[in-house]
């Protein structure tokens, strides 16, 4: 038996030939051209060396360390700079020879040997077709790196030279500016450091402490007064403030004096007078009206009218407006009082931070003498840095004179014959072959790996497994003689059968261990075309030839029935009425199978629009809860879950679900989905699995003697265009 992937690579490879035969042509293709390509011309190449260079006598620092770092910035891509080959090309333009800069750098080649980042010696070499003209260029080329060296060399120097001029102003300014912080230092800080010598600061301190102390005292007297009238009066400094603004003011004590009229006479009329009499309506209106211009007015001299402070607020007019003479200067005293203990507050502060300056100057003073002598080491920094910097200019300007280049000619260019090797066609054809076997191989293990589809009985083994939903049966794959045939094992000697009898005693087995026997089974598929229609009523065939009832419920009310293969017409006004249908009122929605003893079916009213409606009705549920009383096996023909939720709603009315599955056409990630679904949903009972169409013997399938070819059509007697089929019908194969 061959392994696994390599079934399934030969599975992949009859269904991808075409692109891999394609991948395999053109890489043999390719290596065809190549092979038969014509040799090419003779090529010349000129080489030479260049080695590093130095002045023979240096005088100056700056000029030996300018032609150190020319020697380290020598690479290939230094050498072939792009203004270098643009000077070459017109060279050579001029000698009547047409070399663009590109075709000179692209036949050229640098190698720089060296140690340390120091180029020690440089090879070179040009490659072209003519020996004279590979010399001439190479020779001009030569002559440009070594000019190249002395001009970077020279304009480093420059460089050099002008970063200084342009620093020593500012170094300049710097030393200026540190000579003047010295001297302002002395003139500012030398009366502080005398004042804290002399002692006059210490003096000040103690004064302040002094009065801070006496300020102390004089609170606490303050504030023992404060309390007293607080006491008396029963209010804050603020609700004294406001409650003596209030009671100054005359425009609220008239509206009082008419409020206390008003109050008086609506009391004395009261008594005589009913509430709706016009002189009662009238004094409480008027006395709402003083109220409101009482609490109007109150609120303009708590808010300050926009020229004076803010009151603090109060809800109880009347009581804070209401202060007899006495109070009122027991009030003024208390906000005079708090006035003054403000003030002392505020002196306390002012003298606490003036303290702290003085006690900060005082501790200051060691720090002045520190700081003098910082200032002067600064001076002498800024003073040092300058001369250094003169001297390096005036260096830098003797080393000018004395720049040459970094590099010298050490071997002139030498132009030979290049040997080349000429190409085996045999060898590239074989070589081309094998990698379009590959390329071909990998073209078709890619688009495999790229198809979701489920190939091979063994990975949708291992998918069920990994998710631990039990393979009840495997089904292989129904031979037909003719595409027409339908396969519906309807002939008892069907040699397909004891799959379906396999399957049917497998339920039995799973449920047995559950602890009861189902009789309600929905069969259904993650999506079309596994098998899901032919496995219901193949195996509700195996269910009535072992003697049991069984009932065919076609419950995929989306499609049309297919009930006419067993040679039942279904009725054509169910389609109209599917309730009264399930109902009994219209047709017979129970037919019973000539072909086969002991097998009933429901033949499915669809197409419908609105099956998710008919399945939740109470004609539904009453029809299959009287399926299941009247029957020992109900198989329900459910629509696939990747379509609608029609399979989850019956679900809950059997005794569990059967998926089937089918190599080929179950797809990995709809698979995964149904699953999750149905593991995600409480009280759902997937009793396994049967994988359907699989690509292996009867005997391997069910464990008995292989049958023959003649055999095989005797058990499909039934064609696909009887006369009797509907005009729209679908079979889930």
């Amino acid at each position: 038996m061959a392994p696994p992937i390599l079934k399934r690579y030969l599975l992949a490879l009859n269904r991808y030939k075409w692109p891999g035969l394609i991948g395999f042509l053109g890489v043999f293709g390719v290596s065809a051209v190549v092979a038969l390509k014509p040799p090419p011309p003779p090529q010349y190449e000129a080489s030479g060396s260049l080695v590093q260079n130095a002045p023979l006598v240096a005088f100056t620092a700056t000029g030996t360390e300018v032609q150190q770092r020319g020697q380290g910035i020598i690479t290939p891509e230094f050498l072939l700079a792009d203004v270098l080959l643009q000077q070459v090309s017109q060279e050579l333009a001029n000698q009547g020879i047409e070399l663009d800069p590109r075709e000179i750098r692209n036949n050229a080649t640098v190698e720089v040997e060296g140690e340390d980042g120091e180029a020690q010696r440089v090879e070179v070499s040009f490659i072209w077709g003519d020996a004279e003209v590979a010399e001439t260029a190479l020779s001009l080329l030569f002559e440009g790196m070594v000019e190249l060296s002395r001009v970077t060399n020279r304009a480093r120097l420059r460089a050099i030279i002008e970063a200084l001029n342009e620093r020593l102003p500012e170094i300049e300014a710097e030393l200026r500016r540190a000579e003047q912080a010295l001297e302002a230092y002395d003139r500012i800080e030398g009366p502080a450091i005398q004042a804290a010598v002399d002692g006059s600061l210490l003096g000040a301190i103690s004064g302040s402490q002094q009065q801070r102390r006496q300020n102390v005292i004089t609170l606490a007297g303050i504030e023992a007064q404060m309390l007293s009238l607080m006491q008396r009066l029963g209010m804050t400094p603020d609700e004294a403030y406001a409650s003596s603004a209030l009671s100054a003011d005359p425009i609220i004590a008239n509206l009082r004096t008419q409020i206390h009229q008003t109050e008086t006479e609506l009391r004395l009329l009261s008594a005589t007078l009913k509430p709706t009499h016009p002189r009662i309506i009238e004094l409480r209106q008027n006395l709402q009206g003083f109220t409101n211009l009482l609490n109007q007015r109150a609120q303009e001299v708590i808010q300050g009218g926009g020229q004076t402070a803010a009151l603090p607020a109060s809800n109880q007019i009347r009581v804070t407006s209401n202060l007899d003479p006495a109070r009122a200067a027991l009030a003024n005293q208390l906000v005079a009082l708090s006035t003054q203990r403000d003030t002392l507050l505020q002196q306390q502060e002012v003298l606490q931070q003036s303290e702290e300056q003085l006690r900060q100057q005082y501790a200051s003073l060691p720090n002045k003498q520190l700081e003098r002598q910082r200032l002067a080491q600064q001076v002498a920094l800024k003073q040092a840095l300058y001369d250094q910097i003169q001297a390096k200019r005036i260096d830098a300007q003797a080393a000018e004179a004395e720049t040459v280049s970094s590099l010298s000619i050490a071997e002139p260019p030498q132009a030979t014959l290049q040997e080349q090797e000429l190409n085996n066609p045999i060898a590239i054809l074989a070589i081309g072959g094998l990698l379009g076997v590959v390329v071909g191989g990998a073209i078709v293990f890619l688009l495999d790996v790229l198809d979701s589809t489920i190939r091979t009985v063994e990975d949708l083994q291992g998918i069920l497994r990994d998710r631990e939903v039990p393979t009840l049966g495997m089904i292989p794959a129904i031979k037909l003689r003719s595409p027409r045939q339908v396969p519906f094992l309807l002939q008892p000697e069907s040699s397909y059968g004891e799959a379906y009898e396999r399957l049917r005693s497998n339920l039995r087995l799973v449920s047995d261990e559950a602890g009861s026997s189902p009789r309600m089974i929905l069969i259904a598929s993650a999506q079309d075309k596994e098998g899901k229609t032919v496995t219901a009523f193949n195996l509700g065939i195996a269910s009535a030839r072992a003697g049991r009832r069984t009932l065919i419920v076609e419950a995929d009310l989306r499609n049309a029935s297919a009930a006419h293969h067993l040679g039942i017409t279904p009725d054509s006004q169910a389609n109209v009425e599917p309730l009264r249908y399930y109902s009994g009122h219209v047709g017979e929605c129970i037919r019973m199978v000539p072909q086969v003893e002991n097998l009933y079916i429901s033949p499915s009213p669809g197409p419908q629009q609105h099956s998710a409606a008919i399945i939740e009705s109470s004609e539904m549920q009453r029809f299959l809860k009287d399926a299941y009383g009247r029957f020992d096996m109900v198989i329900l023909d459910a629509p696939a879950l990747s379509h609608s939720n029609d399979a989850m709603l019956l679900e809950v009315q059997t005794d569990g679900m059967v998926l089937v599955t089918r190599p080929g056409k179950t797809e990995k990630a709809i698979l995964n989905t149904a699953l999750d679904q149905l593991e995600e949903t409480e009280d759902f009972s997937l009793l396994g699995a049967v994988i359907n169409d699989a690509p292996v013997s009867v005997s391997a399938a069910t464990n008995v003697e292989p049958v023959t070819a003649d055999t095989v059509a005797e058990d499909l007697m039934v064609d696909r265009d009887s006369d009797e089929a509907p005009a729209v019908s679908r079979v889930d194969f």
